[in-house]
Parts: C-alpha cells; sequence; structure tokens
C-alpha cells in the first residue's frame, strides 16, 4: 500500500522507514501509527530485507503524539481509550516482534510514544544531537505502555529517573545507562547506522529470527522452562540449511 505519513526505501537488503512529518516534529496520529503498524508486519515477512532502519525527517525522531490527535482522544470514553491504546500497542509490538532487525537512527527529539518507539527497536543509534524524554506524567498521563519496553532496556532505578522526572537526556546520557545501543556524531548518524546494518546483512536470517524469538519467550519462562525451550530452539535451529551450510564452510575452513 502507498503511505501518506511515512516513507519507505529499499535499498539492498535493507529497509528505511521514515517518519515523514517533519513540520510536526514527525508527532504520531492514528493514520501514522496505523502505517507504522502495517510496514513493519510487511516488511518483517518480506524474504529480501535482512534489515530495517527507523528514522524521522526533518533533523527529529519522533515528538510523541500529535496535539490535535490528544484533543481528540481526550473526549474518548473509557472503551474508545481502551481501542485506541490497544492500537498503540500492536504499533509498538509490530516493531518489536518483528523478524528482522530494527535500527532506531535517532537524531534531534524522540519524546513521550516517540521515546517508546525507539525503545521497541532492537537497536537504538544515537546522534550527538538526539535528545529523549518521557513527558507523559508533566500533562498528568502515564507512560504506560512505553513503560514495559523502557524497563527491557534499562534498570527499574534509571526507568524511575526517566519517567517520574520526565527530564531530557543527550544521546551520551542514554548510551550510559543502557538505553542507546551506540552514539556517533551528527553528520556520521547515517553512515554509521547503514553500516551496522551491512553487518547485520551478512548474519543467516534465520538465525536472526529464532534469537528474536528467543528473547521474546524467555523472560517469561521458569529457570527449568527457558532451558527446555532452548533445547527445542538449538535442535530446530540446527535443521535449518543456513545452520547446516554454515557448519559446512566453518569446518571447511579449519580442516586447511
Amino acid at each position: 500500500m502507498s503511505y501518506n505519513k511515512i516513507l519507505t526505501e529499499e535499498k539492498d537488503n535493507t529497509v528505511k522507514i521514515t517518519l515523514n512529518r517533519p513540520e510536526k516534529r514527525n508527532s504520531l496520529d492514528e493514520e501514522m501509527i496505523r502505517e507504522l503498524t502495517d510496514a513493519f508486519v510487511k516488511y518483517s515477512d518480506d524474504k529480501k530485507t535482512r534489515s530495517i532502519i527507523l528514522t524521522g525527517s526533518g533533523g527529529n525522531f519522533c515528538s510523541g503524539l500529535y496535539l490535535d490527535y490528544l484533543q481528540k482522544i481526550s473526549e474518548y470514553d473509557i472503551l474508545e481509550n481502551k481501542a485506541d491504546s490497544q492500537k498503540f500497542r500492536n504499533m509498538l509490538l509490530a516493531i518489536y516482534n518483528c523478524r528482522k532487525p530494527v535500527i532506531a537512527m535517532v537524531d534531534g527529539y524522540a519524546l513521550a510514544g516517540g521515546c517508546g518507539i525507539a525503545s521497541a527497536c532492537d537497536f537504538i543509534v544515537s546522534s550527538d544531537k538526539a535528545q529523549f524524554g518521557y513527558t507523559e506524567v508533566k500533562i498528568g498521563f502515564i507512560p504506560a505502555i512505553v513503560m514495559v519496553f523502557l524497563l527491557k532496556r534499562v534498570s527499574e532505578s534509571h526507568a524511575k529517573d526517566l519517567l517520574l522526572t520526565s527530564k531530557f537526556i543527550t544521546g551520551q546520557e542514554a548510551y550510559r545507562i543502557g538505553f542507546v545501543n551506540y552514539v556517533t556524531s551528527h553528520s556520521g548518524l547515517e553512515e554509521f547506522t547503514l553500516s551496522l546494518c551491512r553487518d547485520l546483512n551478512t548474519i543467516p536470517s534465520s538465525s536472526i529470527s529464532l534469537t528474536k524469538e528467543m528473547f521474546r519467550n524467555v523472560a517469561s519462562m521458569s529457570f527449568e522452562s527457558s532451558l527446555e525451550y532452548a533445547v527445542d530452539m538449538n535442535a530446530i535451529t540446527r535443521m535449518t540449511k543456513e545452520c547446516r551450510h554454515g557448519v559446512m564452510n566453518f569446518l571447511s575452513k579449519n580442516k586447511k
């Protein structure tokens, strides 16, 4: 399908998805949430795609919910609010559950729901000009859904510091607390991210997909159950063509 508020660019085995409302700092509305969900479901199943970059246009990543959208949902009843919250959750899950590695390439502001989007990605690459923050409590809202994803990246202590104070932090500070994976210069942000994608694109896609599946499942299992699950996943992986081919190549190189 064609999109109105996001751009998609396919280059080799990497897809770049760009939030495209620069005049609104790429703030979210219903249409953008729907389009992002659709795009990630599509590229998760696309055999050619091996990595995905998620970024924003106009020097910012995403500033959270659009003001007009906030006004609209402020008038919803409880059932309408729940249905709308589920759409936001489904978007984050589409990113988090994507079979391909997803890299958030963050410049400028990543705030509230925008910070939540970044946290749902597998990697966050930040420029030295990026600003991260969860501003929900300042307007009497709570960062409920995004908190779940934040706690997968940082400790409860750091999460409380971000969520309860609504303070902004730089890319360097986000890296220090473990929220961000890499920090690079503003001018070198895209090349660094593309280089990371090129490295990821050389890794067997089945290994990436199955490893991501384990991350989704292991955290909710007991120690014994997770080990049993790991045994099953180990056995399944050994049966893939990519694993067999990789083992044969490894053995042939070490026999020389």
